[in-house]
């Protein structure tokens, strides 16, 4: 059965089209090390000098077909046969392959990597990281707070189209560490989750429980399951 997380459907897309934000500010529970220097991306796919070119997650790229995927994720992490999980998205209908793997970013801990394909295509249109206690029992909200740091630094950086940014921006449930995309429209998006409590000087303080990366082909249409107009 499709893990939670995956099951609430195509998540980049609707978080993309979400108005709706939680209301006042939102401040993510700082790290304890959040005074050291941030360590380098050296894991993340480059998005260029000048511009980014979201393209798919390492070796995986947009278009591939499920064994070109397969391919890719035996080159990427080494793991191959029954460790890459396939299972089906019934609302959507689409086919996800899912695999743990350490250190996705460098000393970030055990991540979930999830490639979907889609309903018409039947090739890659999305890849998701994430991270939490369900991927690494380890992992803490200081280690969530330090990786999505690291990455929403990297992306600021990356050259994505400046109308399109947005950064820090409160949602249901967490905070949208970063939302991008490139010259074809294709996206990245952070998303930090946790729980919101209320601290001094009545700020609202998220302790992250996850953390979120995706990036996707066409958040705007995406390659799903949708009955026709007028059939209902």
């Amino acid at each position: 059965m499709m893990t939670k997380k995956w099951a609430i459907g195509y998540l980049a897309a609707a978080v993309l089209a979400a108005t709706v934000a939680t209301s006042g500010d939102v401040l993510a529970q700082p790290s304890k090390d959040a005074g050291k220097a941030a360590p380098t991306v050296a894991g993340v796919p480059s998005m260029g000098e000048t511009a980014a070119d979201v393209s798919g997650f390492r070796s995986a790229r947009f278009g591939a077909t499920e064994k070109e995927v397969r391919a890719a994720i035996a080159k990427d992490f080494n793991v191959k046969g029954d460790a890459i999980r396939s299972e089906s998205n019934p609302s959507e209908h689409t086919q996800v392959l899912q695999v743990k793997a350490p250190d996705v970013l460098p000393g970030g801990g055990t991540a979930e990597i999830s490639y979907v394909f889609g309903f018409k295509s039947k090739t890659l249109i999305q890849v998701g990281i994430s991270w939490s206690k369900q991927t690494d029992e380890k992992m803490t909200p200081e280690q969530l707070f330090s990786n999505a740091s690291v990455l929403r630094a990297h992306f600021m950086t990356a050259g994505y189209k400046p109308d399109t940014v947005a950064s820090n921006m409160p949602i249901n449930g967490g905070l949208l560490m970063f939302r991008g995309s490139d010259e074809k429209d294709h996206t990245t998006m952070l998303i930090l989750q946790g729980t919101v409590a209320q601290g001094e000087n009545n700020q609202r303080i998220l302790t992250p429980t996850g953390l979120m990366l995706f990036y996707v082909v066409d958040a705007k249409t995406p390659d799903i399951y949708r009955l026709s107009p007028g059939s209902f």
